[in-house]
C-alpha cells in the first residue's frame, strides 16, 4: 500500500512538473499575442479574409521577439544583464534554478558539475543518482531520484569513497530511471570504466 501511495504522489509530482510549465507557456504566448494584436491589426487588414492574419501576424511577432532577445543575451553585455536578472529576481522564484539546470542538462549545456550522473552506494547496494554539489572536505551532496519519477526523490551528503561519478550524459543516465532501472548495465560499464581509468593513473 505505502509502494503504491508513493507511486501515485511520485507519479503526480512529475505530471505537474511537465503541464504546468507547459500550461505556463502556453498563457504567456497566448497573452503576448493579445497584447501585440493592436500593433499588427493594420497590416492583418491588408491580407484576406479567410486568412487568420490577426493570430498568425502577432504569433510571427512574439518568436521574432523571442529571437532578439535570445540573440541579445547571447552577447557580453546580454549574459551580464542576465546573470544580474537570475540573482536578483528568478533565483528567488522557488524551483526555477532547479528547472533552469535540468532543462540546461537535457539540452547539453549544464555546468559539468552539477547534475552529474554517478553511482552512490547506499547500504549494500549501488544506486543511481546526480551530484549536486562538492563540498570543500570533500564530501558530495547527491539526489538519488524515485522510480519512474525522477524529478521527486531524496538527498543525501555522503562521503568521496561512497560517490562514483559516470562519464555519461545527463539523459543517458536518466533513461534507467523511467525505464524501472532497464539500462543500469550501461552505467556500471561505464562506472567499471571510469574506475579502470582512474587506477590506471
Amino acid at each position: 500500500m505505502k509502494r503504491i501511495s508513493s507511486h501515485i504522489v511520485s507519479s503526480t509530482v512529475a505530471g505537474i512538473l511537465i503541464v504546468v510549465p507547459l500550461y505556463l507557456a502556453v498563457l504567456l504566448l497566448l497573452k503576448a499575442m493579445k497584447s501585440l494584436a493592436g500593433l499588427v491589426r493594420p497590416f492583418a487588414s491588408l491580407l484576406p479574409d479567410w486568412l487568420p492574419a490577426e493570430n498568425l501576424l502577432a504569433l510571427l511577432l512574439v518568436v521574432l521577439l523571442c529571437f532578439l532577445v535570445g540573440a541579445a543575451v547571447r552577447t557580453r553585455a546580454g549574459r551580464k544583464i542576465r546573470e544580474r536578472a537570475e540573482t536578483s529576481l528568478f533565483d528567488r522564484i522557488p524551483g526555477y534554478g532547479v528547472i533552469r539546470s535540468l532543462t540546461l542538462q537535457m539540452a547539453g549545456q549544464g555546468q559539468e558539475n552539477v547534475w552529474k550522473p554517478a553511482f552512490v552506494e547506499i547500504e549494500d547496494a549501488l544506486v543511481p543518482s546526480f551530484i549536486i554539489e562538492e563540498h570543500e572536505d570533500g564530501r558530495y551532496t547527491v539526489f538519488v531520484p524515485s522510480v519512474p519519477t525522477p524529478f521527486a526523490g531524496a538527498v543525501y551528503v555522503l562521503g568521496r569513497e561512497r560517490v562514483h561519478p559516470l562519464d555519461v550524459p545527463f539523459t543517458t543516465a536518466l533513461k534507467p530511471i523511467s525505464r524501472w532501472g532497464a539500462g543500469c548495465k550501461d552505467l556500471i560499464v561505464a562506472m567499471k570504466g571510469v574506475s579502470a581509468t582512474a587506477g590506471g593513473r
